[in-house]
């Protein structure tokens, strides 16, 4: 009777540790979906409509951040503050577009007192560098985009395009599993993507990872029929 117990306790304590792996995958695939299930759909009470929400904006080079820029003209500045432009680190001109732009507003006196802050982050990897090489970067690029999550954890992210917004959309979608921050994801696909979505574009789609997906032409809304037709924004 002895050697059944003791036999019984050591097959449990041998079990265990699969038993805690189990309930663990299971409880956070049970977030991801709750996560999923809840992504899009309107913040309720969980956010005041006056309040203002500090706003990440991912920049990227060339039409991107141009793109961006217009869309920021027309958006509620008193109501997305502070805001927080981050580009790659080895563009230099978006980031001084958009300290043209908040100088600009600064000067206005309807928007006196808003802050902004502007921040560059490493490249998952450079136009024509290997893909072997391109593992280390990725995971520097993660790293340093967890620790500005970390430092900004933004009510909102705002992008269109380039793929610097991937790992810190990613780094968003798992603070909501993990109940850190729910971070509104609004992803605005190029002009220039007409026929079909852009890498950055598809991979949020389909991972269902933003909260809002906007295109800009119908024959994209009609493709991918869980994003919103806005029309030409430029």
């Amino acid at each position: 009777m002895e050697k059944n117990s003791s036999f019984c306790f050591s097959n449990l304590s041998s079990n265990l540790p699969i038993t805690c792996l189990i309930t663990f995958i299971t409880i956070f695939l049970h977030r991801v979906l709750n996560v999923i299930y809840r992504t899009g759909k309107p913040l309720g009470k969980r956010v005041s409509p006056q309040r203002p929400l500090s706003t990440l904006i991912v920049l990227g080079s060339g039409g991107h951040t141009a793109e961006m820029i217009n869309l920021l003209l027309v958006l509620r500045k008193e109501r997305f503050t502070p805001r927080f432009y981050i580009a790659a680190a080895t563009d230099n001109m978006s980031l001084q577009k958009a300290r043209v732009l908040e100088n600009s507003l600064a000067d206005s006196s309807e928007t006196k007192g808003l802050s902004a802050e502007f921040m560059q982050i490493y490249r998952s990897r450079e136009v024509g560098q290997s893909y072997v090489t391109s593992v280390w970067t990725t995971l520097v690029a993660m790293a340093h985009a967890l620790w500005l999550m970390i430092k900004i954890r933004p009510q909102v992210v705002l992008c269109n395009g380039p793929g610097t917004c991937i790992p810190l959309c990613v780094i968003a979608f798992f603070f909501k599993v993990v109940g850190i921050r729910w971070s509104s994801i609004f992803y605005v696909e190029s002009i220039a993507r007409v026929k079909r979505l852009s890498l950055s574009g598809l991979l949020l789609y389909k991972l269902r990872i933003a909260d809002q997906f906007f295109v800009q032409w119908p024959q994209l809304q009609r493709k991918y029929p869980r994003a919103h037709y806005v029309g030409c924004l430029m």
